[in-house]
């Protein structure tokens, strides 16, 4: 599928209907969609799987990732996908994805079942990049941005954080007016309330919500899978009743506790 940009001077006049069907746009640069409208993992940490035939495969970095395949991972995964355009999008612990669910139609980016994801739309040459993200709840249209989007457990609520750009959200199940959410700004949107021009918030607790999580998972992550070291057993507390676990291969033992004071 190809979409082309196009120069019209005095003499080139392009009607809607000729554009409805051949779907050319015109701009001032040319510009066409690669073939290949797969994802590739660039980045890749922990439980990480593609479903194919009802079946769980591990993905490593180099694999692609075809559409309308869900992507899933564990509570230690993480994965950074890029596509061809040089979009990418980072799916977290805990998260459940479909990659472009509607075959043939690219515009249709990510399908959010549950969990949280980080998605950078690249603009084309300066120009807008038209992508959708759906949730349980929430219909996000984007053109050349980078927002996170995360879905509860229950899938009743969305929350749209967005970092650089600006998304329209639109209610998944109530129809309504979309809101178009800033750079700074987020919103949540619940699954049997319709979305309301207050529901956008202007402060930055969505900012350090998302942060303080992405930076704690990154953390527990690298804990976990330290290279040279395996997983890695956290010390019990000293005076707990407990005994100390043997400190992990090839990282020498704590000093011994001084003794306390003699009383007095």
């Amino acid at each position: 599928m190809y979409f082309f940009m196009c120069r019209t001077g005095v003499g080139g006049l392009v009607t809607g209907l000729f554009v409805a069907i051949t779907g050319i746009v015109c701009s001032a640069q040319p510009l066409s969609l690669p073939n290949d409208a797969a994802a590739q993992v660039i980045s890749l940490t922990g439980q990480v799987s593609v479903l194919r035939d009802n079946e769980p495969w591990a993905l490593n970095i180099g694999d692609k990732v075809q559409t309308q395949q869900v992507i899933i991972t564990g509570a230690d995964g993480f994965a950074k996908l890029q596509v061809a355009d040089g979009s990418f999008f980072e799916v977290y612990p805990n998260s459940n994805v479909i990659f472009r669910k509607t075959p043939g139609n690219l515009r249709d980016f990510l399908d959010l079942i549950v969990g949280r994801v980080k998605i950078h739309i690249e603009k084309w040459g300066g120009q807008p990049n038209p992508n959708r993200v759906r949730t349980p709840t929430a219909v996000i249209s984007v053109r050349g941005t980078t927002f996170d989007v995360s879905v509860d457990d229950d899938d009743e609520t969305t929350l749209v954080y967005v970092e650089e750009g600006a998304v329209d959200v639109m209610h998944a199940l109530k129809p309504g007016q979309s809101r178009t959410v800033n750079a700074g700004e987020s919103i949540q949107v619940y699954k049997y309330q319709p979305i309301s021009q207050n529901s956008i918030d202007k402060n930055d607790l969505a900012r350090r919500i998302f942060h303080a999580v992405v930076d704690a998972t990154r953390v527990a992550i690298i804990e976990s899978r330290t290279p040279g070291l395996g997983t890695i057993t956290k010390i019990p507390c000293g005076g707990c009743g407990q005994t100390p676990a043997p400190p992990p291969p090839g990282v020498p033992p704590p000093p011994p506790t001084a003794p306390p004071p003699p009383p007095g």
